[in-house]
């Protein structure tokens, strides 16, 4: 089953990533590349996993996280 996007930054952090991250820094523009690449892949992503289960960590997060570890 596919688990949902749930944000817990209030729980390890004073400081959200936004702030943390420059307005001019290259990581946003690549961000909001791979944002619009995963919401086009996300109906995929829905046909992969059961409709029955535990929630998993959605794909999309797994992937922005590996994106982010890489550069």
């Amino acid at each position: 089953m596919r688990g949902g996007d749930e944000r817990s930054e209030g729980l390890f952090s004073y400081v959200s990533c936004e702030a943390r991250v420059p307005a001019n820094h290259p990581l946003r523009a690549i961000r909001a590349i791979v944002d619009e690449t995963l919401d086009v892949l996300s109906s995929d992503f829905d046909g992969l996993y059961s409709r029955i289960g535990r929630p998993s960590i959605p794909p999309e997060k797994l992937l922005h996280t590996l994106l982010l570890q890489a550069f």
